[in-house]
Formats: C-alpha cells, sequence, structure tokens
C-alpha cells in the first residue's frame, strides 16, 4: 500500500517557484553561442570588406562628385563620414553581442565597464569621422595656399590632428573592449586550425590596410595605437590561450607592424 505524503498548496507553490528559478540560473550559467564560429568569422569579414572598400572609396575618381547642387561635401567625404563607418560600428556591436553570453559575470562589474568603455570608443569615433571628413573636405579645397588665415589654421589643425586624437582614443577603447571582453567570455570550445586560418586571413585584410597606411603615409601617433593594441593582443593571447579574438588581433596587428617594418627597413 503506498502512503502519500501531504504538501501544501503553499509549500508547493514555493517549491515550484524555487526550482523554475534554479533550472533558469542553470540555464544562464552554462548556456554559450550555439552556433560556433560562423557569425564571427562573419562579422570580421565585414570589416575586411570595408577596408576594401574604404581604398575603393579613397582612391576612386568616381567619388569625387559632390554629393549635392550646393557642394557640402563631395562622395568620399560623405562615404568615409557615414556609410563605411557605420557599417564597420554595425559590425562590432554584433560582434560584441557574438562574443557575449550569459555566465556569473554577465552584466556584473567587469562586464558593464567595458561595456560603457565600448559605448565611449563608439561615440569618439564618430564625433572624430564628422569633424575629420568635414575639414579634410574644407582643407583640400580651400586652403591649400600656406598663408591662408586663421581660419585655415583652424581647418588644418581639426583636419589633421584633433580628430586623429578623437579616432585614436575611440579605436583604441573599441579594439580594447572587444579584447578584453573576450577575456571576461572566453569561448567554450578549441578554436580549429580551419577557424584560426579563417580568423588570420580576416585578419590580414586589416593587416594590409595598417600596412598601407603606416607605410605610405606620414607616421605618427598611428604608428603607437597599432604597437599599444598588437602588444595587448599578443599578451592576451600568451596569457590566455587561443581565444578567437586573441588570434584574430595579432594577426591584424602583428602582419601589418611587420610588414611596415620589413618595407621601412629593406625596401
Amino acid at each position: 500500500m503506498v502512503d502519500f505524503i501531504e504538501i501544501s498548496p503553499e509549500k508547493l507553490s514555493n517549491f515550484t517557484a524555487k526550482n523554475l528559478c534554479n533550472s533558469v540560473m542553470t540555464h544562464k550559467a552554462t548556456k554559450s553561442p550555439a552556433h560556433g564560429l560562423t557569425k564571427i568569422h562573419l562579422l570580421l569579414s565585414v570589416q575586411s570588406l570595408v577596408v576594401v572598400l574604404v581604398s575603393i572609396n579613397r582612391l576612386s575618381s568616381l567619388t569625387l562628385g559632390y554629393v549635392a547642387q550646393n557642394q557640402f561635401l563631395r562622395w568620399v567625404d560623405f562615404n568615409n563620414m557615414l556609410i563605411l563607418p557605420l557599417a564597420s560600428v554595425v559590425a562590432f556591436y554584433l560582434l560584441k553581442k557574438q562574443v557575449e553570453y550569459h555566465s556569473q559575470v554577465f552584466e556584473g562589474r567587469a562586464h558593464m565597464a567595458l561595456n560603457l568603455s565600448f559605448i565611449v570608443g563608439v561615440y569618439l569615433l564618430a564625433v572624430s569621422y564628422g569633424n575629420h571628413e568635414v575639414t579634410n573636405y574644407l582643407n583640400a579645397r580651400f586652403c591649400g595656399n600656406a598663408d591662408s588665415g586663421d581660419l585655415c589654421r583652424i581647418i588644418i589643425f581639426n583636419d589633421d590632428t584633433f580628430s586623429h586624437w578623437l579616432f585614436f582614443a575611440g579605436f583604441v577603447l573599441i579594439n580594447a573592449a572587444l579584447m578584453f571582453l573576450q577575456v571576461v567570455f572566453p569561448h567554450v570550445e578549441k578554436v580549429s586550425r580551419g577557424n584560426a586560418a579563417l580568423l588570420i586571413i580576416n585578419g590580414l585584410f586589416i593587416g594590409v590596410g595598417i600596412f598601407a597606411n603606416l607605410a605610405f603615409e606620414e607616421i605618427g601617433l598611428d604608428l603607437y595605437v597599432i604597437a599599444l593594441l598588437a602588444a595587448l593582443a599578443f599578451i592576451l593571447l600568451w596569457r590566455r590561450g587561443a581565444e578567437p579574438l586573441f588570434i584574430y588581433y595579432a594577426a591584424a596587428y602583428g602582419i601589418g607592424l611587420a610588414a611596415t617594418f620589413l618595407y621601412t627597413t629593406f625596401l
């Protein structure tokens, strides 16, 4: 004969709520990206495509026409200010969301600090593009004469100096935040050789862009910024292992710096 244990409705309700809560928390702690690195490769490919399009936009004569009859901007400036950076930032944000997953540190202090760094970086990057592209257009059109007066002096400073400071600050914050997010949210599986190769290939496009900027233009603050991020990527790769973003950034910045050194030293 079976004896039944009498459970009051109140105890049953508490028991059900408690187990449901534990189930949700267990799910959050164990949830991880279910699609491997496919979306990460895709989002990094968007960055590679942006690098190619930036080069075409800057070098092609097709983008030298004016956007409107009032000649407020050329297409090259408009694309560099709105279209291409926006695509890059959206891809960075989606990459950030792809790296993150629910765990005990989700929305903790470290996570919130890195989110804040990313947001500040996006803001500074946007301000830098808005400042640079407009003043670059004005500089190229109206300030070719060395004795152009105070107005051109201010335009040139914003074009060549201040906008660059803003850009590099935003660039460092965004990319460093992504690397540290990979520390907070390590990939749950070992990166295969095939995936590592794809990460390096995407990094190669960024490396070529870095090489073109450093080797064929006047080197300034950009060299130190790239060296800083490269050092961070290699240190994290050494200390934390072959995480996807560490591989990508080490390849991108390492290739760019190595190619620049070889070209400027031996050619």
